[in-house]
């Protein structure tokens, strides 16, 4: 929540995000004193010692910060700024999905000798190459380029879920399997609540920055001053409008690298993992 209503609310200035600040802080600090000094509590840290599993947890956390915010940017993004109903920006949406059940599918039923790394780095590199597509949207593409791309991230991530999960559990002892579990689900959740905070916060400030950028050639004098010199009152709320339009536009499309880099960044953990040893 602090994260989250953060930019709405300005920050510290509001007495709701500093009694929230607070709240997480102290919470923090308990758990932190609570895991530090006790030998045994409610979730056993022991089971980070197994490599497989600290790794794909890692990669598990960074891949839900970055592949659910894309959803979150790109719905927005096709109802409020390229002006789609919200059926047809639901409709555009299916690709993904129906990508993402192919994926989980397929990627369950291929055979156990298979080196599941093949998988992590296959469905990183289809999940990248989504984002890389996003890149290119502009408030004139029509609909393929968002079918295209929410197509090729739900394979990534049809490939990567099943593929993590198995390299994850594959060398851990099963004694340790149920408070495992927690961790791993936790990781993803806690990645994608605070992926989708930050990036909104990083959306609105750039939106600002690039409406000055843009805003600032817009002045009755100057090389657009015959556009604008003779504009006043509801001509210029327009003007205004459709400068913060564009302005949204590229700052939807800087979030999109800044979730790019961070995949890419992320992708060579995946050589970390060790395949397990097969019994004869």
């Amino acid at each position: 929540m602090l994260l989250d209503r953060g930019e709405r609310l300005e920050w510290f200035a509001s007495t709701e995000i500093r009694v929230e600040a607070i709240a997480a802080s102290l919470g923090c600090y308990l758990y932190l004193m609570h895991a530090l000094t006790r030998k045994n509590h409610y979730l056993n840290t022991t089971v980070f010692r197994d490599r497989n599993f600290s790794v794909a947890t890692a990669m598990y956390f960074i891949y839900g910060f970055v592949l659910l915010p894309t959803l979150a940017l790109t719905s927005p993004m096709l109802e409020e700024l390229l002006g789609y109903p919200a059926d047809t920006a639901g409709y555009l949406t299916l690709p993904r999905g129906a990508a993402l059940v192919g994926g989980l599918i397929l990627t369950w039923r291929v055979p156990s000798w298979l080196d599941n790394r093949i998988f992590v780095l296959g469905g990183a590199a289809l999940s990248a190459l989504g984002t890389w597509l996003m890149l290119g949207y502009s408030p004139v593409m029509d609909a393929s380029p968002v079918m295209a791309a929410g197509a090729l991230q739900g394979a990534g991530l049809g490939m990567l879920l099943p593929a993590l999960s198995r390299a994850a559990f594959s060398t851990l002892d099963p004694v340790r399997r149920s408070e495992a579990t927690v961790i791993f689900n936790l990781a993803r959740l806690f990645g994608s609540t605070l992926g989708i905070s930050i990036v909104q916060i990083f959306f609105y400030a750039n939106t600002q920055s690039m409406h000055l950028a843009l805003a600032k050639h817009l002045r009755p004098y100057g090389p657009v001053a015959r556009t604008t010199g003779h504009l006043a009152g509801s001509q210029l709320a327009l003007l205004n409008e459709a400068v913060t339009g564009q302005a949204a536009v590229v700052a939807v499309i800087g979030q999109f690298k800044l979730l790019l880099v961070a995949m890419l960044v992320a992708s060579p953990l995946a050589f970390f993992l060790r395949k397990p040893r097969t019994s004869h």
